[in-house]
């Protein structure tokens, strides 16, 4: 919005030249997203707080956890979407399509995961939304998130999955990029809701993932860059970068106040909007196996979602003391600031070995 508006008087006033950079743009939105998040985040907890909008807590795990978290606001969601919002319009072209999908996906997935925190304030349980309606709004979201790109956007790359380290091992997928592609998204978007459950624990990788991703789409959508990286020119998807930039701003503003002892919980509103807006953004920068590199804990997470249910499923027996594994660490009896930051590490190491894969190849 700003962007489009000051760029119009380019030729009257050449010193805003200096708004056709992306890097310069990236920078802006990381600022602004960080300092909106700073402006509204402590007014907004004190209304949460005041309105009792809490969310439940697992009474399955330990009791220090039980006792510590209750009380603590949640659908902090709604400030990370606020910041990420006010500073991509702001700074993106609002002529790129992509911007608009992305926009999109953020806010429809952060209004379902609305409902489903208001759903548990309201009956005080952690149940929410029904699983059925909840997997079906993913579904309808991240489908026309797929039927814009297809429809709208001049991708010529967008039916292509590449391998990472394997330069020219590409997978035309067709038609099956729809069913990948939601995937993709809705996978994400979980993935990220069930790391979402300690003081800091995923807003720290959420934060690596969308840092990572600004290098990526910047590299993605620059014909010098790609070039040398011998990776796919995407054009357009450079400004992909202002997007992401939004989010770490967003999400660094944000670890403020959700640092252990957190004053305010994401909620489902920030997990699966942040999800599957990162998911978005790897599908559009065509990196979406990199994003299970560098998303690694998330995947993580999950998979010990998965292979706990089958295992008692099928022999009876839990694999662990409690999923997801952040919960079998506490119940061994770490300190949650020792879960955390050791997760944090995993998810820097992840960061650094998905970043690699630009130039092994």
């Amino acid at each position: 919005m700003l962007f489009n508006l000051l760029t119009s008087y380019i030729e009257q006033y050449s010193f805003l030249n200096v708004f056709k950079y992306l890097t310069f743009r990236t920078g802006l939105s990381v600022v602004t997203s960080l300092v909106v998040v700073f402006i509204i985040g402590g007014p907004l907890i004190r209304i949460f707080a005041q309105n009792m909008i809490t969310g439940p807590i697992r009474q399955d795990g330990p009791i220090d956890h039980i006792i510590k978290k209750s009380g603590t606001p949640t659908m902090g969601g709604v400030i990370i979407i606020i910041g990420i919002l006010s500073s991509t319009l702001m700074w993106a072209d609002l002529k790129n399509i992509y911007i608009w999908t992305l926009v999109f996906v953020s806010l429809s997935l952060g209004i379902l995961g609305f409902i489903d925190d208001l759903l548990k304030i309201k009956y005080k349980n952690s149940r929410g939304l029904n699983a059925k309606l909840k997997f079906s709004g993913q579904l309808i979201i991240s489908a026309f998130a797929l039927f814009i790109l297809i429809r709208f956007s001049d991708h010529e790359y967008l039916y292509n999955l590449y391998f990472p380290f394997f330069k020219n091992l590409i997978w035309h997928m067709g038609i099956f990029f729809i069913p990948f592609g939601l995937f993709v998204i809705i996978g994400s978007s979980n993935a990220v809701n069930l790391t979402d459950g300690l003081d800091g624990l995923a807003t720290v990788p959420v934060m690596l993932v969308a840092l990572s991703y600004t290098l990526i789409s910047y590299v993605v959508g620059n014909t010098i860059f790609s070039e040398y990286l011998q990776l796919q020119y995407i054009p357009d998807v450079g400004e992909l970068s202002i997007f992401c930039g939004s989010i770490v701003g967003s999400c660094l503003g944000f670890l403020w106040y959700n640092a252990p002892p957190a004053k305010i919980f994401m909620g489902d509103t920030g997990s699966l909007s942040l999800g599957g807006s990162l998911a978005a953004v790897a599908i559009i920068a065509k990196h979406e196996i990199v994003l299970a590199i560098i998303g690694g804990l998330f995947v993580l997470e999950t998979a010990s979602v998965i292979i706990q249910v089958i295992s008692f499923k099928l022999t009876g027996k839990r694999i662990f003391k409690m999923a997801p594994i952040h919960h079998h660490f506490e119940q061994k009896g770490w300190a949650e600031s020792t879960i955390v930051i050791r997760f944090w590490i995993i998810a820097i190491i992840l960061a650094l070995v998905g970043l690699a894969t630009l130039k092994l190849r």
